[in-house]
């Protein structure tokens, strides 16, 4: 699959504070501070409190290895700490690893403190329900509004809980994943594997499971500093070392995470970046494997393969949602699903938790590659051949956000006699691609994303909506 990405319209701006059903993120030291970070945390923390029974309730709190990290995390402490909650803080670890601790601790919910692939620069907060998932969005709305209207329920001295350290994250998350899965298959093939954690919160973690699933590791960028060595957006143009790598070390396949590793994208044994969209792909086909099917979901700017693969084992079923995990877990409960998530390397495997999982998709990976017996390149040969096309627009040059609304109104009264689905932006499916235009939930940008059986006709359907929104 080739898989682009270009800025037409760079950013020139400083971004405001980024606030959405995916959380909050901004510049640190701008729009990211300290007191943003703990009335976030008191508006979240204060939602938590109306939904659990009794006064004493307990958070969950992790954070991934950036600079800022601790400052901010210790400002969230402060912030949920302050309306009677009991933290619980993981130090750094993965965002699933949070979901996991939730219910470990039967916790009332969770805040990871990450901007997930952002840039150093950038931090974030990104809350978890008691599930161990993303609230979704009409609760996500309610947090927001309580942050807006600075409604907290601050308690008196009286009521003020604890903070203590629980730093077993990081091998409970390992042991969800080896009970998920058959490791005895991956173990006996002994696969040579690189590992690019980008000096995230993946690293050990990441390396654990590896270790435990009888690889041998070639680890880079394996030291949690978040100096990331990289762009940490795990994309084609920032993995050039790890495709180096694997090629040089004659591995059976490099897998890079972002920096709170949610994400995973692959390299194969050529050192062929085979794209971010094979990921649930190939984690959804070793599930189906082994369950003879089931429902999952994908968001809307997730590759068809999701459908591809499902149409191998029959009474399956592919739900579109709109593009956050929220969404995507929210079609998979009510749905009974065996896997879903969405086209940037983010798997939700249920069995290991209900949040994406580079770990998880490490594993299921693996577990295809062993019960197969065949290489990466061979799998993806045996999927069919798209080209995909992603782009992205700056606001700042056009207009901002109040552009938005009559952008994608143009475009659907142009496409109104296609097959659309507007839940999210707007997307077009057409016979031989499809076209999906929607704002960016964690940048100030507009995302344009395409997808056909060549470069050239999903290229077209770039340029012919761009020209439509007035992009």
């Amino acid at each position: 699959m080739a898989s682009t990405t270009t800025t037409p319209n760079p950013a020139a701006t400083e971004a405001p504070l980024m606030i959405s059903v995916s959380g909050v993120r901004g510049i640190v030291g701008a729009t990211m501070t300290p007191v943003v970070a703990a009335q976030f945390a008191a508006a979240f923390g204060t939602w938590l409190k109306r939904r659990s029974p009794g006064d004493d309730f307990v958070v969950c709190l992790g954070r991934d290895s950036r600079p800022s990290g601790l400052m901010i995390n210790r400002a969230a402490s402060s912030g949920l700490m302050s309306i009677g909650a009991t933290v619980i803080d993981l130090g750094v670890v993965a965002t699933p690893t949070v979901g996991i601790m939730i219910d470990r601790h039967n916790a009332a919910g969770g805040m990871m403190i990450t901007a997930s692939h952002n840039p150093i620069q950038w931090n974030g907060m990104k809350s978890l329900n008691s599930d161990g998932l993303a609230p979704p969005v009409d609760e996500a709305s309610q947090i927001i509004e309580r942050f807006h209207k600075r409604d907290f329920e601050y308690v008196s001295v009286h009521k003020l809980q604890q903070s203590r350290i629980d730093d077993r994250g990081n091998a409970l998350h390992v042991e969800k994943v080896l009970a998920a899965i058959d490791p005895e298959p991956i173990r006996s093939a002994r696969f040579k594997v690189v590992l690019d954690s980008v000096n995230g919160a993946g690293c050990v973690a990441g390396r654990s499971l590896l270790e435990q699933l009888g690889c041998e590791i070639v680890h880079i960028n394996g030291d949690p500093t978040g100096q990331f060595a990289h762009t940490p957006e795990p994309v084609k143009e920032n993995l050039t070392q790890l495709a180096t790598v694997v090629a040089k070390e004659g591995a059976a396949v490099g897998f890079a995470q972002d920096p709170d590793a949610d994400r995973l994208a692959i390299v194969d044994e050529n050192g062929t970046y085979i794209g971010e969209e094979y990921t649930l792909a190939l984690a959804a086909w070793r599930v189906f494997k082994r369950s003879g099917g089931g429902a999952t979901a994908a968001n809307l700017s997730t590759s068809r393969m999701i459908d591809d693969v499902a149409a191998k084992f029959p009474g399956s079923s592919v739900e579109r949602t709109a593009v956050g995990e929220a969404n995507v877990v929210a079609s998979l409960k009510s749905k009974h699903g065996v896997i879903g998530g969405e086209g940037n390397g983010g798997v939700i495997y249920p069995p290991v938790c209900w949040v994406r999982d580079s770990l998880g998709a490490m594993a299921l990976v693996l577990a295809l590659m062993a019960d197969k017996a065949t290489t990466v390149s061979e799998l993806v040969a045996e999927l069919p051949k798209y080209a995909m096309v992603k782009t992205k627009y700056d606001l700042s040059n056009i207009g901002g956000a109040a552009v938005v609304p009559a952008m994608l109104q143009r475009v659907a009264e142009q496409y109104a006699n296609e097959r659309m689905n507007a839940s999210d932006g707007v997307r077009v499916d057409f016979a031989d691609g499809w076209v999906h235009l929607r704002p960016s939930n964690t940048e100030p940008i507009v995302r344009l994303i395409a997808e056909a059986e060549s470069e050239t006709r999903a290229n077209e359907l770039v340029k012919s909506f761009a020209a439509c929104a007035g992009l």
